[in-house]
């Protein structure tokens, strides 16, 4: 045995790598409004199992192509040596290659539009449509000549196509229409996948602001973005509440108001915070939130349903 030598990363490694790569803590944002989508297509009474798999699937893997081309895009960014090596940061901390996330990113978003044409054949042509603009949207939040995330529009982008666009989507793919009522229904989702956002950024700001990126965090002063944070988290229950005070939604989706208490808490936490460290903390909890009062929003919407059958 030659002392000094080491036995290349096996299986584990790559895996473990190529988890931290894909973030999964986000994925909830694209699994939750598909769930909420196909829920409110089944209280309408159409439900079909594979066509459900692969715009899940399909959702998922646009996700993981945007955080793969946000991977990617901030460790070429010349400023990146400045930036805290946040555990994903797997190019930074050696994990992975930049070839290797390149093709990641090849895969993902392959794998996407392939289901997204099959989906098309099957339910017609505006889930292409909205295949190509979810595409361009993930890959532009942070890459190409104009990167939406640093010119004010990445909440904007993530607000629509993580909330109204996704759930009309998944909703469309079961029944083949779409209705004003299911826009109104994916507004709390919306709000909560933005708060995320925006509580990233918050952390991120003055880091942002030295190389000129634009966000509603840098552009308003430091109270103001936090209470930005506030409207978004709370705006996702009030807007649940009028949905349901107006008829939209049975009153069963109020179970969502079971995580209230971990919103105000976050909410409190994030008017405190003055480290990355807190932030970080505040980050993964919202995100933990988003995926709580949507999976109780969907076992709301479906529990309606079956108690009505």
């Amino acid at each position: 045995m030659v002392v000094g030598t080491q036995d290349p990363p096996g299986l584990r490694f790559y895996v473990n790598a190529w988890l931290l790569a894909a973030r999964p803590i986000t994925l909830s944002a694209a699994v939750v409004p598909v769930l909420l989508g196909t829920g409110l297509a089944g209280k309408a009474g159409h439900f079909d199992v594979l066509l459900f798999i692969l715009a899940l699937t399909g959702a998922v893997f646009i996700q993981v192509g945007t955080n793969l081309a946000d991977e990617y895009t901030d460790h070429r960014n010349p400023n990146a040596e400045n930036k805290y090596p946040a555990p994903h940061k797997v190019i930074e901390r050696g994990l992975l290659s930049e070839q290797s996330i390149l093709y990641g990113i090849g895969l993902s978003f392959a794998l996407s539009t392939a289901i997204g044409l099959f989906l098309t054949i099957q339910v017609g042509w505006p889930i292409l449509v909205v295949g190509i603009f979810s595409i361009l949207a993930g890959y532009s939040h942070s890459s190409g000549p104009y990167p939406l995330g640093h010119h004010l529009l990445g909440e904007i982008t993530v607000f629509v196509f993580m909330g109204p666009l996704i759930v009309l989507a998944s909703y469309y793919v079961q029944i083949q229409e779409l209705l004003w009522s299911t826009f109104w229904v994916s507004l709390p989702v919306a709000f909560l996948v933005t708060a995320i956002l925006q509580c990233n950024n918050l952390r991120d700001r003055e880091d942002d602001k030295a190389v000129m990126k634009h966000t509603f965090a840098t552009l308003l002063p430091l109270p103001a973005g936090r209470y930005v944070y506030f409207l978004l988290i709370f705006g996702a229950y009030g807007t649940l509440l009028l949905n349901t005070l107006f008829g939209v939604l049975p009153f069963l989706t109020l179970v969502s108001f079971a995580t209230l208490p971990k919103a105000y808490s976050l909410s409190l936490s994030l008017w405190r915070a003055n480290s990355r460290i807190n932030y970080n903390v505040i980050l993964v909890g919202t995100a933990k939130l988003h995926m709580y009062f949507g999976s109780l929003f969907v076992v709301g919407v479906i529990g309606d349903t079956l108690l009505r059958s």
